[in-house]
C-alpha cells in the first residue's frame, strides 16, 4: 500500500469490494449473517473504518468455512450475533468512539462548570 492509496482510500475500497464478492458466494442464511456482522460491527470502527478491516476479514472467513462445511449459521455463531460481533470488537464492554466522544464532552462540560461554580 502506498502513501496516496492511504490518503485516498482507494486500498479500503477495493478490500471492501473483494469482501462483498466473497460474501456474494455465500449461501443466503450466511449471507444474510454477514448482513447482520457488519451492522453490528460498523459502530465500532474508527473514522476511516481501517480498524475493522481484519476483523471483517476473520468474520467473513469464518462463514465461507462453516458454509463450506455444511454447517449452518445458528451452529456457528448461535443466536447472539451481536454478542457475537462485541467479542470479535474486543468484548461486550468494549469502548465505540462515540463512547470516547461521550466521556470527552462530559469532562469538558464538568471543567467548564467548575470554573463558573469556583
Amino acid at each position: 500500500m502506498n502513501f496516496w492509496e492511504t490518503i485516498t482510500g482507494s486500498d479500503l475500497t477495493r478490500e471492501w469490494k473483494a469482501f462483498e464478492a466473497r460474501a456474494e458466494a455465500l449461501p443466503d442464511d450466511h449471507r444474510a449473517a454477514w448482513e447482520q456482522i457488519k451492522g453490528h460491527l460498523f459502530p465500532r470502527a474508527d473514522f476511516t473504518g481501517r480498524n475493522l478491516m481484519p476483523i471483517l476479514d476473520a468474520a467473513l472467513g469464518l462463514l465461507e468455512e462453516t458454509a463450506a462445511d455444511g454447517q449452518s449459521v445458528h451452529e456457528v455463531l448461535g443466536d447472539d450475533i451481536r454478542g457475537f460481533c462485541a467479542a470479535l470488537a474486543g468484548g461486550a464492554g468494549a469502548r465505540t468512539h462515540r463512547d470516547r466522544w461521550r466521556e470527552q464532552l462530559n469532562r469538558n462540560v464538568a471543567r467548564k462548570l467548575s470554573r463558573l461554580e469556583g
